[in-house]
């Protein structure tokens, strides 16, 4: 009985520690780069009819409505594909 008991609290004392770096892992994932944002006048919203996702630079996230990435603000997940910035270079389809 003893042995079990001792198992019962290591793993418990485990799950303890790991829970907190899970929600550590998900919000690495997610970042922003503000000063290129504000180098590039970044919005989130369309300019003119210019939006994210019909730019070169824009790579896509998971569906089409999720955040992506974009080429010109290095390590940014969070660019909405409704946004705006002015390093925007039309898509040729």
């Amino acid at each position: 009985m003893q042995n079990s008991r001792r198992t019962i609290l290591k793993a418990g004392a485990l799950a303890i520690d790991v829970i907190p770096l899970s929600f550590h892992s998900r919000a690495s994932l997610a970042a922003k780069n503000d000063a290129t944002r504000t180098a590039l006048k970044y919005q989130p919203t369309p300019n003119a009819g210019k939006q994210c996702s019909g730019c070169v630079q824009f790579v896509p996230g998971k569906t089409p409505k999720d955040n992506g990435g974009c080429k010109a603000i290095p390590g940014d997940t969070e660019i909405a594909p409704t946004g705006y910035c002015i390093a925007w270079v039309e898509l040729k389809k």
